[in-house]
């Protein structure tokens, strides 16, 4: 794949996680109640960034945890198999609790719907919001975000590639094409 075009750098991205943050904090009235989880592979770091800001703004850690969603995806094939460490320890409770699904990019809806699978393993939260870097289109699903970093219309046979220094060296987001 060759990439077509450079979508964020690291200063847009920086600037979409302060508008993300406030925006949460301006719907839930403040922090109070409010758990991020980060979806597992670039959720997760993109929701220690937001949990940073959070801080930053409101004085008070938000709770955070990742998640991996693998057991919990439509296309895994070996049900018989043992859930995946990582699921069974997000032992969290989240009864009553307002849960941030965090993700880096929305596109099919299927990796949200097993998300909400995992979440109401540990119980029935108040309510679940989604925050995503980027939406792409193109779903499946009736699952919208709450929280958009940037809207990016794409065709099927391009791929969005976001990357966090944390994990790639370098913080952009990119399409990429055949």
């Amino acid at each position: 794949m060759i990439t077509k075009a450079l979508i964020m750098d690291d200063k847009a991205i920086a600037r979409a996680v302060v508008r993300i943050a406030h925006e949460i904090i301006e719907k839930n009235k403040g922090i109070d109640n409010i758990v991020l989880v980060g979806i597992k592979t670039r959720g997760w770091p993109l929701s220690l960034k937001l949990a940073k800001m959070i801080e930053e703004i409101e004085g008070s850690v938000v709770p955070v945890f990742p998640l991996d969603v693998t057991y919990y995806r439509d296309d895994y094939d070996d049900k018989d198999v043992e859930a995946p460490l990582s699921v069974k320890s997000f032992d969290y409770n989240v009864k009553d609790k307002s849960v941030i699904l965090v993700d880096d990019v929305l596109y099919t809806g299927r990796t949200v719907r097993a998300a909400l699978d995992a979440i109401v393993d540990q119980g029935r939260p108040k309510n679940v919001e989604l925050a995503v870097l980027i939406d792409r289109g193109h779903r499946e699903l009736p699952i919208r975000a709450d929280f958009i970093g940037k809207n990016v219309p794409t065709s099927r046979s391009e791929r969005i590639s976001v990357l966090f220094e944390e994990i790639d060296g370098i913080s952009q987001v990119v399409i990429k094409e055949k």
